[in-house]
């Protein structure tokens, strides 16, 4: 896991593609709204990331957008399959808030299914990254082109969301639902066992399991082990979940950080970056979900209070952090890309919107606070054509106009998880995720009603 991350910060770090982008009235700010107006126009605004501003041949969402034009290499085409499927969702509710029609959302879904079911892909399983023109692999690093699991649990994670929003649809959702069934039923996750009781990371079709990543908890894959055992066709026991993601138990493992309790061993001490409460949680709903390892609401809802807690303690007295703003995760750096977490030798003065704000559904009141404050008092800095712009740092006076689509795409997602359920109600609905909780043991209040 910590060389996975390594080779991101390194990956991240390299030249990056350009889209310019106009000034417009998307980035003039208004003060005094609501905080239903408020909601509605990040939600809109960074949802626009995902749809005008998606990769035109694929219709999926470029992996960059720099408005700063700091990089020049063209990788503007290069479309990332995790970032995407957190763009898929905010489609979709793109679609219940009126953003978009329920027919544009149809048209839009039909090419990304179109190319999905043509790109590279490596039993069943899709790569990092591709290029959106022409659907073939872009390695995310030498050994890397080949399948991603995680990134593509991420993308079937949206995708069975759609599925249960079009299977009762008009004859051309039907239609689609069962192409989003047949790619679902594509994905091999008993091949990236790699014969053992672990899920693997990555596999190659010319470095075969070179990598060598072996996916262990706490971090953000959880979603990528109950696919796994959810899977119809190519599903995996539970002991995989058991022995692997949890170390035959060695997951549980209780601690207290600025003084609020944790249930699980991190995979960096003592705690990491807060999208690890983001990604997997976007469909997988932790209200009420329990095994016999944590309650993952509560975990949820206190490593967000500690990475606030941090924030306003700042140990390392970086200028404007507080209670109004705070916010550590993995983004774009000083000097690339890092993990920023709320531990002294992982905090580098560097603020990122999306984790506060991507927060909302645990901490709801104080993520609202963060938004205003952001938008009202810095939104002349941090508010662009997207929304917010991917980090800063006002101890340093930085302030690029940079998106990553992997950031902005849980804010909007969050934002209608908090405000309807929305994708937590789809995801949770799909008969082959209950089906896969109940394998591991998981409890559920989407699983009672079943009975």
């Amino acid at each position: 896991m910590k060389v996975k991350f390594l080779i991101c910060v390194a990956m991240y770090s390299i030249s990056c593609g350009i889209i310019n982008a106009q000034n417009t009235n998307k980035t003039t700010i208004r003060k005094g709204l609501s905080d239903e107006q408020l909601l509605d126009l990040v939600q809109k605004q960074t949802f626009n990331y995902f749809w005008e501003g998606a990769e035109p041949v694929s219709g999926m969402a470029r992996e960059r957008l720099h408005i700063d034009n700091i990089y020049p290499q063209d990788d503007k085409n290069v479309i990332t399959s995790g970032g995407s499927g957190f763009g898929i969702m905010a489609i979709l509710a793109g679609i219940e808030r009126g953003h978009i029609t329920r027919e544009e959302g149809l048209n839009r879904m039909s090419r990304i299914i179109g190319f999905l079911e043509k790109a590279d892909h490596f039993h069943g399983v899709w790569p990092h990254w591709w290029y959106g023109e022409t659907g073939k692999v872009k390695p995310f690093s030498k050994k890397d082109n080949g399948g991603d699991l995680v990134e593509t649990s991420y993308l079937l994670q949206a995708l069975l969301c759609f599925h249960q929003y079009y299977i009762n649809g008009n004859d051309a959702e039907k239609a689609l639902a069962a192409r989003i069934d047949n790619l679902w039923r594509r994905a091999e996750f008993d091949w990236y066992r790699n014969g053992q009781n672990v899920l693997y990371w990555h596999w190659s079709p010319q470095y075969n399991w070179e990598m060598n990543f072996p996916v262990r908890g706490y971090n953000e894959c959880l979603i990528m082990y109950i696919l796994a055992a959810a899977s119809p066709t190519h599903g995996v026991p539970a002991e995989v979940y058991h022995e692997g993601w949890a170390e035959s138990g060695k997951l549980a493992q209780s601690s207290v950080v600025e003084g609020i309790p944790l249930q699980l061993r991190q995979q960096v001490q003592p705690i990491g970056p807060l999208f690890w409460e983001h990604y997997s949680f976007l469909g997988l709903d932790p209200r009420g979900l329990k095994d016999k390892y944590a309650d993952y609401w509560t975990e949820n809802k206190n490593q967000t209070l500690i990475n606030r807690a941090y924030c306003i303690r700042n140990p390392k007295n970086y200028a404007g952090y507080g209670e109004n703003c705070w916010g550590l995760t993995s983004s774009y750096s000083i000097k690339g890309y890092s993990g920023h977490a709320p531990v002294e030798q992982s905090d580098l003065g560097v603020i990122v919107p999306t984790a506060a704000l991507s927060s909302m559904p645990y901490t709801p009141e104080y993520s609202l606070k963060v938004m205003r404050h952001l938008y009202e008092n810095r939104g002349d800095k941090l508010w662009g054509e997207y929304g917010f712009y991917d980090a800063f740092s006002e101890t340093e006076n930085w302030f690029p106009q940079r998106y990553l689509a992997i950031d902005q795409g849980t804010i909007p997602v969050m934002i209608e998880n908090y405000r309807s359920q929305l994708l937590w109600k789809l995801f949770m609905s799909h008969p082959d995720i209950q089906n896969g909780l109940r394998k591991l043991g998981f409890e559920s209040p989407h699983l009672q009603k079943q009975h």
